[in-house]
């Protein structure tokens, strides 16, 4: 599965599905298949992604690239790994747009 994550403001950003359910728990919304974030819940949800992106830096540091996984299991698969900061940010870009340019965010429209 695929999720678009949509705003006026900025570009799609495109994920798995695992990884986009990961992002809506992070941005404290629930794991749907059509959602929203509204112009009032962005600074929360942008908080929480920042907060999220923080822990994930501190748990890697002091890690070489040699004590990172060489993959990861999602969507019943094996692929290469990718930090959860590195799938982050993008949707944090978009989330940042969004409020700047007062648009909400949504997903599966």
């Amino acid at each position: 599965m695929i999720v678009t994550f949509q705003s006026p403001a900025s570009g799609d950003v495109i994920m798995f599905g695992d990884v986009a359910q990961r992002m809506m728990k992070l941005m404290g919304k629930d794991v749907t298949d059509k959602g929203i974030v509204t112009v009032e819940q962005l600074p929360d949800a942008i908080a929480r992604i920042k907060a999220a992106i923080e822990e994930d830096k501190q748990q890697r540091a002091g890690l070489s690239e040699e004590d990172l996984p060489r993959t990861e299991s999602g969507g019943g698969s094996s692929r290469p790994f990718v930090t959860l900061t590195q799938r982050a940010v993008p949707l944090l870009e978009l989330l940042e747009w969004s409020l700047k340019k007062k648009k909400p965010v949504v997903w599966g429209v």
